[in-house]
């Protein structure tokens, strides 16, 4: 499981103002201990997970599928966050971000630790554009061009290494709420 850094800092901060704010007697805690709070980032272990599958484009059924256990980025605050503060990523490992309905879709790595590949897909699975090994904490926006149904994440390198290529087909299940 990647570790996920907390802010230690603020979650101090926020902790020590909290139990200040209980010995005074102070109805709340301060305004910069709620703002720690509420930038804590979530913990992956709450997102919904599924088994995403990457087929290459014309292959035949000998031709092996490339198989993912993936985080799915379903609300905007898991799409917000995604994987950011992640300091290693499996390989057999990524994030999806579904889209409905389709649009063009910007990312970026603010707060991102490692290098990811992003795979933009169309609405009809297919890969439709690949960014490999994204530059870890740039606020460069990364763009689909065109409008896609969903975003892949994968460890930087992961589609060099894998030989994957816009045509290539991506299927998941929703996972069970």
């Amino acid at each position: 499981m990647p570790e996920v850094t907390l802010a230690p800092r603020l979650a101090v901060l926020a902790i020590v103002a909290a139990g200040a704010a209980a010995l005074l007697g102070i109805g709340a805690a301060p305004a910069f201990a709620q703002e720690a709070e509420a930038a804590r980032p979530m913990d992956l272990a709450t997102f919904p997970r599924t088994t995403l599958e990457i087929t290459p484009h014309g292959s035949d059924h000998a031709t092996p599928k490339h198989v993912f256990k993936v985080w799915v980025a379903d609300t905007e605050q898991r799409a917000e966050q995604g994987l950011m503060f992640v300091r290693d990523l499996p390989e057999t490992m990524g994030m999806v971000f579904p889209l409905d309905p389709p649009r063009v879709e910007n990312m970026w790595m603010k707060n991102t630790y490692i290098e990811l590949d992003m795979l933009f897909i169309g609405a009809d699975g297919r890969v439709t554009k690949i960014i490999e090994r994204a530059t870890p904490l740039s606020l460069k926006t990364l763009s689909s061009d065109t409008p896609v149904a969903a975003v892949l994440e994968l460890k930087g390198g992961a589609a060099a290494k894998l030989g994957l290529r816009t045509g290539d087909t991506v299927a998941w299940k929703k996972p069970a709420s």
